[in-house]
């Protein structure tokens, strides 16, 4: 088999379709739950602790000189991706939990079978009336 081949089906797999799809809404979750972050939970946040916007929060290990640019540790800006993380991990933990409770209230259903088809039924008679007229050893 070529690879050319063997890579198509691997491609054309729905898992992999799946997974491309999955990949595509996450990165547009995240998306969301960043600007949920920086532009609803934070301001509040920040307004607690003196007005003071999140990503401002920086220590600065050596000032500009010239050209140079100051060397600085953003350690808001972490904060704030800390704050991302935990948000879109809860969110995601919701979500697992309530398709667990869906998954768990389809398998609590009891399973009936079908209720015979016409011709099922007429088969069945047919074997029935078989059986009956077997001479019986």
């Amino acid at each position: 088999m070529s690879l050319l081949k063997e890579f198509r089906e691997f491609a054309i797999r729905g898992n992999v379709v799946d997974l491309a799809v999955g990949v595509i809404i996450g990165a547009a979750f995240g998306k969301i739950v960043s600007s949920l972050v920086a532009d609803i939970i934070m301001p509040p946040l920040g307004l607690l602790i003196g007005g003071v916007d999140f990503k401002q929060f920086h220590l600065v290990l050596r000032e500009a000189q010239g050209t140079v640019p100051a060397v600085v540790i953003n350690y808001g800006s972490f904060i704030q991706t800390i704050f991302n993380f935990v948000i879109v991990a809860f969110a995601i933990f919701l979500a697992i939990k309530l398709m667990n409770k869906a998954r768990r209230k389809q398998e609590e259903k009891p399973v009936t079978p079908p209720a015979p088809t016409a011709e099922e039924k007429l088969l069945t008679e047919i074997r029935d009336l078989l059986s009956q007229q077997q001479p019986k050893l």
